[in-house]
C-alpha cells in the first residue's frame, strides 16, 4: 500500500482500492464538471484512466474549473489536468486525449475494456453518440447534464435518464435518445432547479454549442462530485 493511499485504504478496505486500482475509467470533458470529476477519482485511486479535452484555459474559465488560473490561460487543459494527476498518483496509468469531439469520433471512442465512462461534455451531439456508444458496447456511463444557471447545491441528483426533470438539457437529451433507441440505463446527474433564464448567452455555434449559461464557482465541481462518487462506489461493489 502506498502511503498516500493510507485512508483510502482504511474506508474501502483493500480489496475495494484495489478494485479501484484495477478499474479503467474514462472522462471525456475537462472542464468545471471534468476537471474536478477526474481528480476525485484519482485520489480515491483509480489506476487506470483516459481523459480527454480539446480545449485550452480561457480567462473566463477561471470561475468555475480547476485546472483555470491566470497563469494558465492559453494552456491545454489535458497538459494541466494530466500533470495533475499524475503528481497525485505517480503511478496512474494515464491516457491523455487532446482533441475537440466530433459526433463521430465521440461514438468510436469507448472501448469495451472501459469499467466507466463519465461524460462531462455540454455539446449535445457529441455527448448523445458518447452515450448511444457506452450502450452499444455494454460499458457503464454517468452524464452530467446542465449545471449552468443553477445556484442551489441540495438540489442536484443523480437518477436515471429516463427520471430526470426540470433540466432543459436533460429534456433534449432525454427525447433524442429515445429516438437513437436509448430510453433507460444511463445514469445522469442533473438539477431539479430551474435554470435562470437571463442568465443565457449565445455562441457562434463553434464545437456544436449554440448558447450557454452563466455559472457560479461550486456548481459544476458539486456536478462533478456527483459523477464521481457514483462511478467510485459502482466500482466498489463490482464483482
Amino acid at each position: 500500500m502506498a502511503e498516500w493511499t493510507e485512508r483510502a485504504e482504511l474506508l474501502f478496505k483493500k480489496e475495494g482500492l484495489n478494485k479501484l486500482q484495477n478499474a479503467n475509467v474514462m472522462v471525456v470533458g475537462l472542464g468545471g464538471v471534468g476537471s474536478f470529476a477526474a481528480e476525485f477519482l484519482a485520489r480515491a485511486g483509480v489506476g487506470n484512466m483516459i481523459i480527454v479535452d480539446g480545449d485550452v484555459v480561457d480567462i473566463t474559465n477561471i470561475n468555475r474549473q480547476l485546472p483555470a488560473l491566470h497563469s494558465t490561460v492559453g494552456e491545454p487543459k489535458v497538459t494541466i489536468v494530466g500533470d495533475r494527476l499524475m503528481d497525485i498518483n505517480p503511478e496512474l496509468n494515464l491516457t491523455r486525449v487532446k482533441e475537440f469531439l466530433s459526433p463521430e469520433r465521440a461514438f468510436e471512442l469507448v472501448s469495451e475494456d472501459m469499467d466507466y465512462v463519465l461524460d462531462c461534455i455540454d455539446s449535445i451531439t457529441p455527448k448523445l453518440n458518447l452515450i448511444v456508444g457506452a450502450k452499444k458496447k455494454k460499458v457503464k456511463i454517468i452524464s452530467n447534464m446542465g449545471a449552468g444557471g443553477k445556484m442551489q447545491a441540495g438540489k442536484v441528483t443523480v437518477k436515471d435518464i429516463s427520471k430526470t426533470d426540470v433540466c432543459p438539457l436533460a429534456k433534449v437529451v432525454r427525447k433524442r435518445l429515445r429516438k437513437m433507441g436509448v430510453k433507460k440505463g444511463v445514469k445522469a446527474v442533473f438539477s431539479m432547479e430551474k435554470p435562470d433564464e437571463t442568465s443565457v448567452k449565445m455562441t457562434d455555434g463553434t464545437n456544436f454549442k449554440k448558447s450557454f449559461y452563466g455559472t457560479n464557482s461550486y456548481m459544476p465541481a458539486l456536478f462533478g462530485l456527483h459523477a464521481a462518487e457514483t462511478v467510485i462506489r459502482d466500482l466498489l461493489k463490482k464483482e
